[in-house]
Order: structure tokens, then C-alpha cells, then sequence
């Protein structure tokens, strides 16, 4: 996953990858998008989540290739320039990226693959994929996700601010993604995210 707000750079088409196998999961910073994706795939065992590489430092309790790919600079830059990347980012001061070697080698494994991303990077693997299977995670209201980030008590009441004035512009591109989730309850919404998800694996296998 990476964090909200990161500006995203394409790196080339996939390719010996089943699009309709690998489901993108997006929506605005606080709207639940980990919360659904932990019960659905306790739900869909099968289901596994893509992890995201980083050049920052690990978090206490942060376990290297479980929480992130945890990478030196030189590293980094060294798997972006020989192609390594399915797309990358650089912010405040760290880079975060999806390596192709996540997707893929989880697909040739027998796994369907989940990204937990966000917007702008969604839009930017929509470009690479473009049959991969796109899902609008969306809050009930714009006030709703208010309390929600207000209730985590992770951000001041400037970042809670702003992260809202890029969730409005957000909420603006719902209607680009192929399926939309409206986060109001969260057993009709796992119901429903895991309705589509089950009902792509089941074509997917035909």
C-alpha cells in the first residue's frame, strides 16, 4: 500500500499475466480499504495481498517482506532502471513502488493478487493493466470519512483537512473505475466487494 497523496510514475506494460486474476482496490485515505481487504481474504483464502516495496526505514513491528520489501536507495534505483517496477513513487523523501515480481510471481503461483493502492496510482496501473479488475472503495458521505480519519487519531487537524480536500477530488473520479463500493456498513460492503471479486475469479476459471 502506499501512502496517500504519492505521485505515481508508469513503468511499462505487464505481460504472462491474467488481468482478470489481479483486482485494485482504491479509494480515499481513510475510507476502510485495509479493513475490507483483511476480511476478504479470510473470506477468499486464496486472495493474496501485494506488498509494497520501500526505501524508508522499518516501523517497530514492521517485518521486512510482510509489511514492505524494505530496500536501500541504491537498491531502489537500481531494480527501477532495470524494469523491475510495475509503477513507483518518491514521498517526503522515501520511494514506494510495486514490484512486478509481486504480481507476477503470485499469479504464476496459482494466486489471484490484490493491490490495495491509492487513486493516483490506481489510475496509473490501469494503465499498465487496463483489464485489471478496478474497485471504488467510497465513504457514505464526505463527513462520514471525516469522523473516520478523526477517530484514528493518527493525523492533526491540518493533514485530516487536507487529506479531505484530496478526497473530494477523488470522489469526483469514482465513476472511472469499473466497480464502486460504498463503505457504510461493513459486512454489506465485505458482502459485496467479495461478490465481485468471487464473480471475476469464477470467469476468470471458464
Amino acid at each position: 500500500m502506499l501512502p496517500s497523496g504519492v505521485g505515481v510514475r508508469l513503468v511499462g506494460p505487464m505481460s504472462g499475466v491474467s488481468p482478470s486474476r489481479v483486482f485494485v482496490i482504491t479509494g480515499p485515505s481513510g475510507v476502510g480499504k485495509g479493513s475490507l481487504i483483511s476480511l476478504l481474504r479470510h473470506r477468499i483464502p486464496e486472495l493474496e495481498l501485494s506488498t509494497s516495496a520501500t526505501t524508508r526505514d522499518p516501523r517497530t513491528g514492521e517485518k521486512n517482506g510482510v509489511d514492505y520489501h524494505f530496500l536501500e536507495p541504491s537498491e531502489f534505483d537500481r531494480r527501477v532502471e532495470a524494469g523491475e517496477f510495475l509503477e513507483h513513487a518518491a514521498y517526503s523523501g522515501n520511494q514506494y513502488g510495486t514490484l512486478r515480481s509481486e504480481v507476477e510471481g503470485r499469479i504464476d503461483a496459482g494466486h489471484p493478487v490484490v493491490l490495495e493502492i491509492e487513486v493516483q496510482g490506481a489510475r496509473q496501473v490501469a494503465g499498465t493493466m487496463p483489464e485489471a479488475v478496478q474497485i471504488f472503495i467510497a465513504p457514505p458521505a464526505l463527513e462520514a470519512l471525516k469522523e473516520r480519519l478523526e477517530g484514528r487519531g493518527t493525523d492533526s487537524p491540518e493533514a485530516i483537512a487536507r487529506r479531505l480536500e484530496v478526497a473530494e477530488e477523488e470522489l469526483a473520479a469514482r465513476d472511472e473505475f469499473h466497480h464502486q463500493v460504498v463503505n457504510d456498513e461493513l459486512e454489506r460492503a465485505l458482502g459485496e466487494l467479495e461478490a465481485i471479486v468471487r464473480g471475476k475469479l469464477s470467469q476468470s476459471e471458464q
